[in-house]
């Protein structure tokens, strides 16, 4: 993959490497984090909602129905690509890695181990790669307490039997609140 250009959204990085105040920020960083919200709400009001009717084990439904299907209307409604990914998937099928997420999920693990807050971790570049040049954005997910009922390492047996039974390939188990739980991924054609 050969990058044509590449930079931290980390301010403080920036400003170490010689950036100015002037640089004016890149819109489509902004509208990949407007996109990301939306992801991350609609997810999380539908998982909400599905706690409250039937728990985590509804969640887990709700979670492998409708996360896709909220990423592909998004993608349809705004040109980009919307995703997400982890360096321990649940769901291989649609959320595995590709080289470029998965050296970004690495360099989010070491910026973790550094010290710095996972809820602020997000990285921006344009690529050029087989699928052509594209502006690429990802941004962290933090492990929250409420993430743990079917991500931590304490699962109730309903829970881990119903992860069980719809991912037999599950690596998605053992996190602690304050990891990164994975990460929203954006591409966008240029």
């Amino acid at each position: 993959m050969k990058t044509l250009i590449q930079w931290s959204l980390a301010p403080a990085l920036l400003i170490a490497a010689g950036a100015h105040a002037e640089t004016a920020p890149d819109p489509r960083v902004a509208e990949a984090k407007t996109l990301i919200q939306q992801f991350a709400s609609t997810l999380q009001g539908e998982l909400k909602q599905a706690i409250e009717a039937g728990g985590p084990v509804r969640a887990i439904e709700v979670c492998e129905e409708r996360a896709p299907v909220i990423a592909d209307e998004l993608s349809a409604q705004s040109g980009w690509s919307v995703g997400r990914t982890s360096l321990g998937v649940r769901n291989a099928a649609h959320n595995t890695p590709d080289a470029w997420e998965r050296d970004v999920l690495d360099q989010f693990e070491e910026q973790r181990a550094a010290g710095e807050p996972v809820a602020g971790l997000a990285h921006a570049e344009v690529v050029e790669d087989e699928d052509g040049r594209r502006f690429r954005f990802m941004k962290a997910i933090p492990t929250a307490e409420v993430c743990l009922a079917c991500h931590g390492d304490h699962l109730t047996p309903e829970v881990a039997a119903a992860l069980d039974e719809r991912y037999p390939e599950d690596n998605a188990r053992g996190y602690r609140a304050g990891d990164i739980r994975g990460a929203f991924t954006l591409a966008k054609p240029l």
